[in-house]
């Protein structure tokens, strides 16, 4: 992909947190207020987006390559467990602070900050392999990760799985693999609904930003090591070993992305719900997500 359109689409999206940055620092925005935007995104603009870019964008994969891209992404979530199983041993992290790495390392923001930078900067049929990553994200999460989290304690919440995110990417892929059709009014209200996403997603996560404490989050060495070998090293491997074995380049750089984007929220969101700490999933998101602004950049460019 060209160095130039890389550059252009992500300079859109890096303003578009800086207005959130300046939101921020002018308090126009209130804590309930950003709350109720995050649940405007997370529970119908985001799910919609997913649907409209079916319905509305041009898919040419086949059964044949959505099958392939399915595979991929059960291999990447694998090696993402895998990762999250050995790297906090390496790198030192004590014993009791372990399952917080281990869970950055395998739930990064795939549908948050993934599907509004995949919208951007790639092509259509990509949003295919982004919806599948988002499936395996949240079977995943409410089940391996809420007992790890919990250490056993929590049970998983299956009642969960029924989400607006992962209901509206089942739905979309039936779309896909049965090519539905429907009304165009239908179509184009999903379009309307799903568009926001982007915006309102970066301006949320450009005032999340403006209220850490990013200059002492930095100083953790140990999260500067996690962060090369995740979201560096990793991304690198996932290129490396996809094109060895023949993928198609929009595929390649699809699940790139999906290995680049930084940490997740919900691992975090979660941690408060049962009352587990929070810091260091704060300081692995903000750090990860300023730093990801520049690897993915490089990345995309590169490949």
């Amino acid at each position: 992909m060209g160095v130039t359109v890389v550059l252009r689409q992500m300079s859109v999206i890096a303003i578009l947190v800086c207005i959130g940055v300046y939101l921020e620092k002018k308090r126009v925005f209130t804590e309930q207020g950003t709350k109720l935007i995050s649940k405007l995104v997370v529970d119908i603009c985001n799910p919609v987006l997913i649907v409209s870019t079916i319905l509305n964008g041009n898919i040419t994969v086949t059964h044949k390559e959505f099958l392939s891209g399915v595979g991929v992404a059960a291999a990447v979530y694998a090696v993402f467990i895998l990762i999250g199983s050995v790297l906090p041993m390496l790198i030192g992290i004590p014993k009791d602070e372990r399952k917080f790495y281990s869970l950055m390392s395998i739930y990064g923001n795939v549908g948050f900050l993934g599907i509004p930078v995949a919208k951007a900067i790639l092509p259509e049929n990509a949003m295919l392999y982004v919806i599948i990553c988002n499936v395996f994200y949240c079977l995943l999460f409410y089940t391996h990760g809420i007992i790890t989290l919990s250490s056993g304690r929590e049970k998983m919440d299956l009642k969960k799985l029924i989400s607006p995110g992962v209901i509206m990417s089942i739905l979309a892929l039936l779309i896909f693999w049965f090519d539905i059709k429907v009304p165009d009014f239908i179509a184009k209200t999903a379009d309307y609904v799903g568009s926001p996403t982007v915006f309102l997603s970066m301006v949320l996560l450009g005032a999340s930003v403006a209220r850490s404490n990013f200059i002492r989050d930095m100083k953790d060495a140990k999260l500067w090591i996690f962060i090369l070998v995740r979201l560096v090293c990793v991304p690198a491997a996932a290129v490396l070993i996809l094109r060895g074995i023949g993928t198609a380049d929009e595929t390649v750089r699809t699940f790139c992305l999906m290995c680049a984007v930084p940490v997740g929220n919900l691992p975090m969101i979660q941690a408060e719900k049962i009352g587990e700490r929070t810091d260091i999933l704060s300081r692995g998101i903000i750090v990860t997500t300023v730093f990801s602004f520049l690897s993915i950049t490089a990345f995309m460019s590169l490949i």
